[in-house]
């Protein structure tokens, strides 16, 4: 019996709704960046979080060096990784660091009540930025997921909501893209993802 692979993937209605919805909001998400009370080791935080849950492993290499350039210790850092960050992350974090890890656990389908306190905490502008950033890094998480499962697929090993097809053309759309990103992680890390 062949092992299912197990991450979290894309199905085709969701991949397109999902790269629709970040086409339509570029400029949003640009302004997202620009947010002041969003800085750049927090905005790498919430990248780091929701990527420990979805379990990407070509963001978790991308984003702990991200992190690390933006001045976050290397224990920090872990802790993120490990969804440990209560012990490091400031008080005003904290609830987006929650709210990211409740999003990306519950497969994009978050409490009405967390999505409250998250707008009750940081206001509605802010609020709508760091769902955004977590909707983006979602994207990126499931898109590097998406890619191993077609990897596991020619390995025996096919995703538990698998579509051949999809992973297919998938495969062949982002195949420029993704086995450089294998290469460079590999070279970095001495594995191959």
């Amino acid at each position: 019996m062949t092992e299912k692979f197990m991450k979290k993937v894309y199905s085709p209605e969701i991949f397109f709704d999902d790269l629709h919805f970040l086409i339509n909001n570029i400029s949003k998400i640009i302004g997202a960046f620009g947010n002041k009370d969003i800085n750049r080791p927090f905005i790498e935080k919430i990248m780091t979080v929701t990527t420990a849950v979805n379990g990407c492993v070509y963001c978790s290499w991308f984003h702990a060096k991200q992190a690390l350039a933006s001045g976050i210790s290397e224990k920090e850092v872990q802790d993120l990784l490990n969804l440990q960050f209560h012990t490091t992350a400031s008080k005003f974090e904290i609830t987006a660091l929650m709210y990211a890890q409740h999003y990306a656990e519950t497969d994009r389908g978050p409490d009405p009540e967390m999505t409250s306190r998250l707008f009750d905490h940081y206001g509605e502008e802010t609020a709508n930025d760091i769902l955004l950033l977590i909707r983006m890094i979602t994207f990126g998480n499931l898109f590097g997921n998406t890619w191993d499962a077609v990897i596991n697929r020619l390995k025996g090993n096919t995703a538990e909501d698998g579509n051949l097809s999809f992973e297919l053309l998938f495969f062949l759309v982002s195949f420029l893209f993704m086995v450089p990103m294998m290469l460079i992680i590999g070279k970095s890390d001495g594995s191959s993802g």
